[in-house]
């Protein structure tokens, strides 16, 4: 199977489902040979190395897929929802994904 036969495969029945990393592993098991541990361990890595470059201010680019970058924000007012008092939302270091041209040009359209 394809990599596009496999993405249409996985979400032919439910289009509102969620790729996990145990169907990404899956995938590689099935498409590459690789053993289901290998395939586990492979997916694990990947993940783990993004999540290092994270932890240590890096900026992630993956071509034709998007960027994963850190964003600091300063600390604002806010307000309890269910209160209404006010609360200041503590400042904090967010990741944001800015998806590339590729995958936006591939996912931008419902059509597609």
């Amino acid at each position: 199977m394809s990599a596009e036969g496999w993405q249409d495969h996985h979400h032919e029945d439910d289009n509102m489902g969620a790729l996990t990393k145990a169907e990404l592993a899956e995938h590689l098991h099935t498409e590459l040979g690789l053993s289901k541990r290998e395939a586990k361990s492979m997916v694990e890595a990947f993940f783990e190395e993004i999540r290092g470059c994270l932890r240590e201010n890096e900026q992630v680019k993956l071509s034709g897929f998007g960027n994963f970058d850190l964003r600091d924000k300063r600390e604002r007012p806010g307000r309890n929802p269910k209160t209404g008092e006010e609360i200041p939302i503590s400042a904090r270091r967010v990741v944001t994904f800015r998806p590339g041209q590729k995958l936006k040009s591939q996912v931008g359209h419902p059509d597609s």
